[in-house]
């Protein structure tokens, strides 16, 4: 008996989704898609807003429901696009954050030494396209950038995606924060395409200027929450440690799968050996990992004889986040001094151990980067301008990459 593979799936933020290609359904079907629900979209986002529990699954849903509608709307314009490049972007699109690891970008490059998502993700397309028999063979040229219809990548990755497209709508949604919600479905059929490169109609202008601010506000009020950034550095420094101990000797709990990546240091040399552990290849063992190894080994390491571990797991479990300064300009030496100074007086740690209790970083805010990646505005005399120019709003404040220092601590110190 033939099953019917051509599903409706009830979304929260679109509503009704149709997946009308065979092949679209057998790819979200498989366990590499399958994995994502198990991998929230926002890492530990939810610990400042209760409602953020949609993971990287949601997202890539959503994101091929957008794919859908852009290819409608640009077929309607007479754009050339066949049938088999419609499966083979919405595929790219699909597949297009498979790669992530647990906690999708708090985690990124801790499991793995330098190595980002995308890459991996392309590794898992390659291995797809290998079980597919070869059907995903345009699907990866659209994902390199290697297609002759340059457009077609555009949708997939740029600044003016069906990934942003979605999460930030997404993301909104989940959160709270309406200041994220952007125009999707006004910016879609308003895109075109000349000289083989995105464009978006003149009467759409207003949606980009709001989607370029409302990415921004996103950034400060949701992905760089104060304490957001505190429980994902804090997540950084518990898998260290954990690391750190398992590669000493000493016995850490953890998963088949994660006990591989705390016990060597991965780089990208080790994902072309044939076989790691126990037959499986490196990528087989990537793709078990979720974000429920994170959160089973956390609750038991909360009870290890390291107290580093266990206080570290303890208090991103139990979320006791360290507290967290932030200002516009680097933190003077002296400052930096005096708080390692406190910290280790008052905690009664070794120096070096004092970056497990004492986090320093900077963060960076951008909503649009000029470039060879433009968002290109068809004007109504047939000229294309870059936003920047065709924008009769002064956009210079998003065009800024803004930067931000913050240091953490245990509260417990209180330190002035």
């Amino acid at each position: 008996m033939k099953t019917n593979k051509k599903k409706i799936i009830n979304d929260p933020v679109f509503g009704f989704i149709s997946i009308q290609s065979e092949f679209i359904y057998d790819l979200i079907e498989h366990p590499f898609l399958q994995r994502l629900r198990r991998i929230k979209q926002l890492g530990l986002s939810s610990i400042v807003f209760p409602g953020v529990n949609h993971t990287r699954f949601e997202h890539a849903i959503g994101a091929v429901h957008l794919m859908g509608l852009a290819i409608s709307s640009l077929k309607m314009k007479d754009v050339d696009i066949s049938d088999e490049e419609a499966e083979a972007v919405t595929a790219a699109i699909l597949l297009h954050d498979i790669g992530h690891g647990p906690f999708s970008h708090a985690l990124e490059h801790s499991l793995v030494e330098g190595i980002s998502h995308e890459t991996i993700s392309l590794l898992m397309m390659e291995e797809l396209n290998r079980q597919f028999d070869g059907q995903l063979a345009m699907a990866i040229c659209i994902f390199k950038d290697e297609y002759p219809k340059k457009f077609l990548h555009q949708l997939v990755a740029s600044q003016l995606d069906m990934d942003r497209l979605d999460y930030l709508r997404r993301d909104s949604f989940f959160s709270g924060v309406t200041e994220g919600t952007v125009g999707s479905d006004r910016i879609i059929k308003m895109l075109n395409v000349r000289n083989d490169g995105l464009v978006v109609e003149y009467k759409g202008i207003y949606s980009i200027e709001k989607f370029l601010i409302s990415r921004r506000l996103m950034y400060w009020q949701v992905y760089l929450h104060k304490a957001v950034l505190s429980a994902e550095h804090m997540l950084v420094k518990v898998l260290r440690r954990a690391k750190e101990l398992v590669m000493s000797g000493v016995d850490v709990f953890a998963t088949p799968a994660l006990h591989v990546f705390l016990q060597h240091e991965i780089t990208m040399d080790c994902f072309a050996k044939q076989t790691f552990a126990e037959q499986q290849s490196l990528l087989e063992l990537f793709v078990e990992l979720d974000d429920s190894d994170l959160i089973l080994a956390m609750k038991q390491w909360r009870h290890h004889d390291d107290n580093i571990l266990s206080y570290l797991a303890g208090a991103v479990i139990n979320r006791k986040l360290f507290r967290v300064k932030i200002q516009n300009s680097p933190f003077s030496t002296k400052a930096i001094s005096e708080l390692e100074t406190e910290v280790m007086n008052r905690w009664g740690i070794a120096e070096d151990e004092l970056h497990y209790f004492l986090i320093r970083d900077s963060i960076t805010n951008y909503a649009y980067i000029q470039g060879s990646d433009k968002i290109n505005i068809l004007m109504k005399n047939g000229d294309v301008k870059e936003i920047n120019d065709a924008s009769d709003v002064n956009l210079s404040s998003l065009l800024q990459t803004v930067s931000k220092y913050f240091v953490c601590y245990p509260k417990e110190l209180d330190i002035k």
